[in-house]
């Protein structure tokens, strides 16, 4: 597969939950939702699909399900843990995917070497694309840019990194040095504009495409095109919703907008809870207010 396929707007997909167990239905109903919107790739398993709480089998479901509604759209799924046989596994697991996002190992909190080393180990191990996931708030760990560009330039399967750092300065680097086919995606949602217009990122993996869809990837082919009179308007459009779905930890709040949309139940596996009764109604007013614009 190109390593280019990584362009544009992936979703980071929610695991819709009912009576405790997967919901195949409402998971099925909003893949198509995402493949009709024109959304470039699908995220299922990272930390939006409340991952750390599923069962193999569980995963496994997850993914079949995407890769059944996805069409021709790539699947990328989550596979990353604190161990390189934990990874390993999944990989196994998953092994049908298109490509592999691994993130930073977490709790561990590794120097720059253990996660160079990891990475390089877990990459020796599958001919497929391997993205880099670096979210420090999530994992305790900053993979720092001179390391992942090291291994952007030493392993050629290592083909992208979803960059969740919030560290513009140092994505800005990774920008500047990167070699030719590896592609920089932003993490965050509020960060996309500002790094595909000031230094030429490929896309996000996003959290708001899965509320918006449609809005999302007219936003980013828009900045791809350097339409940027279009992605500004989208942008002041959607910041609001941005901002909302962090208010509390994600996915809390956007599944209470999932469930507002009615396209999942608004249901969470522990550690982590329904959302308080002032974010419902904040993502209301916010929903309301993006589509009466």
């Amino acid at each position: 597969m190109n390593a280019y396929f990584l362009r544009g707007c992936g979703t980071a997909m929610f695991t819709p939950f009912k009576d405790g167990k997967v919901d195949v239905q409402a998971l099925a109903a909003t893949t198509r939702r995402q493949v009709e919107a024109g959304i470039d790739f699908l995220v299922p398993l990272g930390t939006t699909g409340e991952t750390p709480t599923l069962s193999d089998e569980e995963k496994l479901l997850v993914y079949k399900t995407v890769r059944a509604h996805a069409g021709s759209v790539p699947v990328v799924v989550g596979v990353g843990t604190n161990s390189v046989n934990g990874t390993l596994a999944n990989m196994e697991l998953l092994r049908e995917a298109d490509a592999f996002l691994v993130v930073v190992p977490f709790y561990n909190k590794p120097p720059q070497r253990g996660i160079y080393a990891y990475f390089k180990e877990i990459a020796s191990h599958t001919p497929k694309p391997v993205i880099l996931y670096n979210v420090p708030g999530r994992t305790g760990a900053n993979c720092e840019a001179e390391t992942t560009l090291a291994l952007a330039r030493d392993i050629p399967n290592i083909v992208a990194v979803k960059e969740a750092s919030g560290k513009l300065e140092q994505i800005r680097t990774i920008l500047a040095k990167r070699p030719d086919g590896f592609s920089v995606l932003s993490g965050n949602d509020d960060d996309t504009l500002s790094l595909m217009k000031d230094g030429g990122a490929d896309g996000v993996v996003s959290v708001a495409s899965n509320v918006c869809p449609v809005e999302m990837a007219d936003f980013v082919h828009a900045a791809a095109a350097h339409n940027w009179a279009v992605a500004d308007e989208l942008e002041r459009r959607l910041h609001p919703l941005f901002e909302a779905l962090f208010v509390e930890p994600n996915p809390i709040p956007g599944k209470a907008a999932m469930a507002q949309l009615g396209l999942m139940e608004n249901s969470l596996r522990l550690p982590l809870v329904p959302s308080l009764a002032q974010t419902e109604e904040m993502m209301k007013n916010v929903l309301d207010a993006l589509w009466t614009k």
